[in-house]
């Protein structure tokens, strides 16, 4: 501790500046907690029931329906309502091999 100055004046002004860094520091910490629990309390919202896989380009035309939550859909799905989702099989869009659709809606 060689290096703080010897006289009370200069001892009592970083004194001051200590407490006042550890009270910024102690208010960081708890923003970045009250960041980390409000992150760990959000829950992704569940999937979609039924999805529909549109194509690459600027049009993205239908390509397959998919379960809900089916990795192979990708990217590109919107949701649809499982109407859609049986009027888009029962028109002869292609129903997903790997997540059957067309069992999950009593197609066959």
């Amino acid at each position: 501790m060689n290096d703080l100055p010897p006289d009370l004046p200069r001892l009592r002004t970083l004194e001051t500046w200590l407490q006042l860094t550890l009270e910024q520091v102690r208010q960081a910490i708890v923003v970045a907690q009250q960041r980390e629990a409000q992150q760990q309390r959000a829950v992704p919202p569940p999937p979609p029931d039924w999805v529909l896989q549109l194509s690459i380009g600027g049009e993205g035309q239908p390509i397959a329906v998919h379960v809900g939550g089916c990795r192979s859909a990708g990217k590109r799905a919107r949701p649809i309502s499982r109407d859609q989702a049986m009027r888009a099989v029962t028109e002869g869009l292609e129903p997903c091999v790997l997540c059957r659709p067309d069992t999950e809606l009593g197609i066959l």
